[in-house]
């Protein structure tokens, strides 16, 4: 025990997964209790219905700051000491944003009841609520643009500080909302609870008014644009096909096994975004960053099999505790409605396990910006899930989502190792370089 202690204290993913575990945990604690008030005073039923609001709330939302504000982060770093080159990133990227927000925003308002129909169904009218969300986006697009300028400063300390507070006054919104309005109240807390962290946000930014000056119409520049746009179409491509994918099997569990199933299979996928934090915090905070320094084969293949060996056992435990203890888990989080929820822990517990094992491979993609093996496997998997998920749905009712979840992240993870097949298993040179273009791991 003294050595394993020792080398977690030793293991560079654990000091930098460290950095961000008390906003993780807050974000979690938060997660918990909202999921309760849900589950309490709202149902399995109004759980579905919650499900599809947020999923369509993330599609809306990465097309209204056209995925731009990730590459923003990239250039913001690289010219915070350039004053010129940075007034063209910020310009660039703060008004072409400004533009699409707006446009989606008047979009939304004005086909309030069209978008209703798809996301709530058209015998449920909440179409005021995606009106409040049209009103929202613009201050959710003004707050990610401020996070970008103060990650690409490095100001992560704010960062954490920020989003704790919003965290926490997020929270007191949404079960004061739950409370008083039920299932109405949740669904309004789901669309302004992000864009309330703007208001946090300004006040971080207030220190750097010098910034403001930098923003003009005249410094847009098409250079940029084009530098950003890999990073955008990469950005918009998953953060708006994979949510309405999800809608579409969540309205297909609705249809063809009823509301509340759809509920449970949404309780499933909340738990499971729970427990998946850990990891992907460790995914963007080290992996990513690290891919983007290595230049060799075989430097590359230390780093995947390193955090195998180091990350995945841990994860392995932590799955099969989780399982284990299942019923527990169901009925702290949620009530004794949701104890059938406990019958989809096996494959989606197994399809995490597998997706963890294929995306930390697959973040080379982001990191060399290796732009159409990214958008082809994002596709290949966004597909399969859709059809796998009917066809499963269909023989074993909801247990055959998270059947899918399991069946397209094995053929997923396939794939990705017969693109890295070489740079994986494949005999390597010790002066051998990546290419800069392919980054020769197909």
């Amino acid at each position: 025990m003294k050595r394993l202690l020792k080398y977690i204290n030793n293991n560079v993913l654990f000091k930098v997964a460290s950095l961000n575990s008390v906003a993780m945990l807050v974000k979690i604690i938060s997660g918990f209790l909202t999921s309760k008030a849900i589950a309490l005073f709202v149902g399995a039923e109004g759980m579905a219905l919650i499900g599809n609001l947020r999923n369509f709330l993330s599609s809306i939302q990465a097309a209204s700051i056209l995925g731009l504000y990730t590459g923003a982060v990239k250039y913001v770093a690289e010219f915070k000491d350039n004053t010129i080159e940075l007034s063209k990133t910020i310009s660039t990227v703060f008004y072409l944003g400004f533009v699409a927000t707006i446009a989606v925003s008047f979009f939304s308002y004005y086909n309030a009841q069209l978008l209703n129909d798809y996301v709530f169904s058209f015998y449920n009218d909440y179409a005021y609520v995606i009106r409040i969300m049209a009103i929202a986006l613009p201050f959710y697009a003004l707050n990610m643009f401020i996070f970008s300028i103060l990650n690409g400063f490095s100001k992560y300390k704010t960062l954490i500080i920020i989003n704790i507070i919003g965290q926490i006054f997020g929270l007191s919104i949404t079960l004061l909302l739950i409370y008083k309005e039920r299932l109405d109240g949740a669904l309004i807390s789901v669309v302004i609870s992000e864009s309330l962290l703007f208001f946090f946000s300004l006040v971080a930014i207030a220190n750097r008014r010098s910034l403001v000056p930098l923003i003009k119409v005249n410094r847009i520049s098409f250079k940029y644009l084009k530098k950003l746009s890999s990073f955008s179409i990469m950005a918009i491509f998953s953060a708006f096909l994979l949510p309405l994918v999800a809608i579409a099997i969540r309205n297909y569990i609705t249809d063809s096994v009823g509301l509340k199933e759809a509920g449970f299979w949404e309780a499933m996928n909340r738990i499971s975004k729970y427990y998946l934090m850990f990891v992907t915090s460790l995914l963007t905070l080290y992996i990513l960053p690290r891919f983007s320094e290595i230049d060799t084969k075989s430097e590359f293949r230390a780093e995947v099999f390193n955090f195998y060996k180091s990350v995945m056992p841990i994860f392995a435990v932590g799955l099969i505790g989780i399982y284990v203890f299942r019923n527990t888990i169901v009925l702290i989080l949620f009530s004794e409605e949701f104890t059938p929820v406990a019958n989809l822990f096996l494959w989606q517990l197994l399809g995490d396990f597998v997706k963890v094992l294929s995306i930390v491979i697959a973040y080379q993609f982001l990191a060399k910006k290796m732009f159409w093996h990214y958008m082809i496997t994002e596709a290949f998997s966004v597909i399969i899930l859709y059809f796998t998920s009917i066809y499963f749905i269909d023989i074993y009712g909801v247990e055959g989502a998270n059947i899918a979840h399991f069946a397209t992240y094995v053929l997923y993870y396939g794939v990705i190792l017969m693109l890295f097949s070489s740079s994986l298993f494949g005999v390597i040179s010790e002066d051998e370089f990546d290419d800069s273009n392919n980054q020769n791991v197909s």
